[in-house]
């Protein structure tokens, strides 16, 4: 009987070994599955930084990597949160923050891009300083990108807006001081390049402005946007951490990210992190 026991215990202890091996191989498995990952953007520029700048550096760490384009603003994250796509690139801080308020939502900015700035674009005017007194000027009806239009303006010494007032949520009501009395025409931000022939001036957001095929250096100033207003590579929180989410701020730090940056999206605001 202690025979048997000890013969039973030995194998007992095999076959711990053997399941030991296996749950091994399978981790190796699911390691190799983590891979192959899915990035999602809006159509545009942004998926063209994902496949030009960002893909192939995941390429050379292993990846396989599939892109998925999305027609609006609201499935990238949807996906993102269901755990269809890995992560995104396609919105602001500001935007991803209301974003997941709104819809209950745990995402996580990973780290800020080079993005194409709003600018005032004229058939009319070939300078700022040109402008005349009671010119229109359209800008976007939404409160994110009015605010940012009248930050613009105030840059450039066309209005003076309320010190008072929250800059990231400034609206006409905050301007105390219009130099050229400008007159402004709220529309959706999508028609602005439409609204340069029909307006004396036009603050075009410059993803709107590159879907239009409009040059991002004829504009006659371009934003100086702060980092809140730039994109950003987004992953599911629980996923801050992952090696992905690691490999992905390398890549976006890297010279050859930048290089790439400075040779296929030129008027692109670079954030403040790659300045310092």
């Amino acid at each position: 009987m202690k025979k048997l026991g000890f013969i039973l215990a030995a194998s007992a202890l095999a076959l711990a070994a053997c399941g030991g091996g296996e749950e091994s191989d399978s981790a190796g498995t699911t390691e190799e599955a983590s891979k192959d990952i899915k990035l999602g953007a809006t159509a545009g520029p942004y998926s063209d930084m994902l496949s030009k700048a960002i893909v192939p550096g995941l390429e050379e760490k292993g990846y396989t990597v599939e892109l998925v384009e999305f027609s609006d603003y609201i499935q990238p994250n949807v996906a993102l949160d269901g755990g269809d796509i890995d992560a995104n690139l396609f919105q602001h801080t500001i935007y991803l923050e209301n974003f997941e308020q709104e819809n209950g939502m745990d995402l996580s900015a990973l780290i800020t891009v080079p993005t194409a700035p709003m600018g005032i674009y004229s058939n009319q005017y070939d300078s700022l300083e040109a402008v005349e007194d009671g010119a229109t000027i359209a800008i976007p009806n939404d409160p994110v990108n009015g605010a940012r239009a009248l930050l613009m303006l105030q840059d450039e010494g066309l209005v003076e807006l309320d010190p008072e007032a929250e800059v990231l949520q400034a609206s006409e009501r905050d301007v105390v001081t219009n130099t050229k009395n400008l007159e402004f025409q709220p529309i959706e931000a999508g028609q602005l390049p439409r609204a340069v022939d029909g307006s004396d001036l036009a603050a075009v957001p410059g993803n709107f402005a590159i879907a239009a095929e409009m040059d991002l250096l004829d504009a006659l100033a371009l934003e100086n946007m702060p980092d809140q207003y730039r994109n950003v590579v987004a992953v599911n929180a629980e996923n801050e951490d992952s090696e992905l989410a690691a490999d992905l701020v390398e890549i976006v730090e890297s010279d050859e990210f930048e290089a790439v940056i400075d040779e296929e999206f030129e008027g692109f605001g670079k954030p403040e992190w790659m300045a310092e």
